[in-house]
């Protein structure tokens, strides 16, 4: 006699030490759908010493459905135990889950590596209407976007209720009892964010005597692009080295938002516009500066996510039309000097509850 499953959903992940967007999203997740029905969900931990193939079985035994934010966390370190599960979960007839936050913007061989975890899946949830378009244009897995939903995204960081002082914040704050223009740019640093456009964008603000200090608060991406090496190289060509900061990895949350009370203004000068899957800037818009942003590519890129499209409705973001040159955007960031800043409430919890729903009505 074969026992009914403990848990409605198994939540594949690489545990709490793991430090990274994916795992991290993947934990609160975890807590939002607890919350929406505690003892629902479970997890198993999926790392390079962690997850047998044994355990692998016996963890799927004990939930109806798996879900898997994919990738377990950065790609090329744990790809064939989360496939190995998914696996695992058709083979013993439960129901797959898959979260997948990005598809034109990844390298190709990202994408050979991620369209297994595709065709084992039941159901897929995307972020973004272009992101789902992307992958109904791919020739070789288009056929897959009718397995799509679309999900709101919520950020991965809480504003605290304080903040933490750090070597980088008493150098901005120098910097802006010298007078100068500081332009916040977060989250990691690939081509996906086109991060030598806020170089340009720095430079044409140089030349106007604006002093600007381009902050990129967060790290390079480790893959197989040369990204860090011709983002300096390009900054040299600009003239804008000395202008230019990246802090690296922060170690708080606390320690994020000190560095986001020292800056003017958030710009992200996107080719595909903004998306309702870009987190980081919804981490920024909690700082209450502004944030000026290309706009979506899409009419109906935020029809599914009412409360980031309230956010560009009531200027807490604001769009740069498609096409706008650099000096569009320097226009805007220096308008912003006389911008005040406005702090209103972000309901962090709720913005959890909606995808803990949306993800809860797949399983």
């Amino acid at each position: 006699m074969t026992s009914e499953p403990a848990y409605q959903a198994l939540l594949l992940g690489a545990g709490p030490h793991m430090q990274c967007g994916v795992g991290h999203f993947t934990r609160l997740l975890l807590d939002a759908l607890e919350k929406l029905e505690p003892g629902s969900c479970t997890s198993l931990t999926l790392t390079r010493s962690e997850g047998t193939p044994a355990d692998i079985w016996r963890a799927i035994g004990s939930a109806r459905s798996v879900v898997c934010n994919f990738p377990i966390v950065a790609w090329k370190r744990v790809i064939l135990r989360p496939l190995l599960a998914l696996a695992i979960a058709r083979l013993r007839r439960r129901r797959v889950v898959l979260i997948q936050h990005e598809w034109g913007g990844l390298h190709w061989l990202r994408r050979i590596t991620y369209i297994p975890a595709l065709l084992l899946a039941d159901s897929i949830v995307m972020f973004s209407p272009l992101v789902r378009r992307e992958l109904a244009d791919d020739r070789l897995v288009g056929w897959m976007q009718r397995k799509c939903v679309l999900a709101p995204l919520p950020p991965n960081i809480e504003a605290p209720a304080g903040i933490a002082d750090s070597k980088l914040r008493q150098r901005l704050a120098v910097a802006r009892e010298q007078g100068r223009l500081v332009i916040g740019h977060f989250g990691s640093i690939y081509p996906g964010k086109q991060p030598n456009a806020l170089l340009r964008i720095g430079a044409l603000l140089k030349e106007r005597g604006l002093k600007p200090l381009i902050v990129y608060v967060g790290s390079f991406i480790r893959g197989v692009d040369t990204v860090e090496e011709s983002f300096y190289a390009r900054a040299a060509e600009l003239g804008v080295i000395d202008d230019v900061v990246v802090s690296g990895y922060v170690e708080s949350d606390h320690e994020v938002f000190g560095l986001f009370s020292e800056v003017h203004a958030f710009c992200y000068p996107l080719d595909e516009g903004l998306t309702a899957r870009r987190s980081s800037v919804l981490t920024c818009v909690q700082s209450g500066r502004p944030l000026i942003v290309t706009g979506p590519a899409l009419e109906d890129e935020f029809d599914h996510h009412p409360r980031f499209r309230e956010l560009i409705h009531r200027g807490v973001i604001v769009l740069v039309a498609q096409g706008s040159g650099d000096e569009i955007y320097a226009d805007r960031i220096a308008s912003a000097l006389q911008w005040p800043t406005v702090q209103s409430r972000f309901d962090f919890d709720g913005w959890w509850q909606d995808v803990a729903q949306a993800v809860r009505a797949q399983l």
